[in-house]
């Protein structure tokens, strides 16, 4: 049973004290096991709406060099996840080769959990904040927010796919010109159990200086 969003403490005010180190083995185990489930198995019941805001207030608690909030939550969910598909649908029918399956695809994309969150990565211009540590700041808001949702009992993935990539699904979608999709992040709940995947060595990646 998900946990309600009353289980997330309220953030603290600015300059009070907080508990910023804890040891917590119960975090640990979340990370040591931590599992995206395939988009495929996503079902009903998602998040409700206090606990997507909740979730949404741990997604912004990330790294962020000069305070910029470089990023943006979009929530597709309900009747909005067709209305984003068919503008999405609408993007690539007059493209060469696009067939039915093609267009019927994009209609669905957003249809397969019960709802998704559009990470946008929106850097703002800064003399003293490079553009590429902005966008780490909204990768980090994609994955707070995974981790955020596992922890209160839910499933989800991390996407991008192709309409992250294509200028006019972006348009589609909302975005400014300058605006990126850092993720689509999908959550619900599992139909089957994760199971483990390969996973890169770590051994092979450690050096020191």
């Amino acid at each position: 049973m998900p946990l309600p969003a009353s289980a997330v403490p309220p953030a603290p005010k600015e300059n009070e004290p907080v508990e910023a180190v804890r040891e917590s083995a119960e975090t640990l185990a979340l990370l040591a096991r931590r599992r995206s489930t395939k988009v495929g198995h996503l079902s009903e019941p998602g998040p409700n709406g206090e606990q997507l805001t909740a979730l949404l207030q741990l997604a912004g608690r990330v790294p962020d060099h000069g305070k910029l909030g470089p990023w943006r939550f979009v929530i597709i969910d309900g009747d909005a996840r067709a209305r984003a598909g068919a503008a999405l649908a609408r993007v690539i029918e007059n493209d060469e080769g696009v067939d039915q399956s093609r267009k019927d695809g994009a209609r669905g994309l957003f249809l397969r959990a019960p709802l998704c969150v559009m990470v946008v990565s929106a850097t703002v211009e800064s003399k003293k904040v490079p553009e590429w540590e902005q966008q780490l700041s909204a990768a980090a808001a994609a994955y707070n927010l995974l981790l955020g949702a596992h922890a209160m009992g839910y499933a989800g993935c991390w996407l991008t796919e192709w309409p992250a990539f294509d200028a006019r699904a972006r348009k589609a979608l909302g975005l400014a010109e300058h605006e990126r999709v850092a993720g689509f992040v999908y959550l619900g709940s599992t139909r089957e159990p994760a199971t483990e995947r390969v996973r890169a060595d770590v051994a092979t990646r450690i050096s020191r200086f």
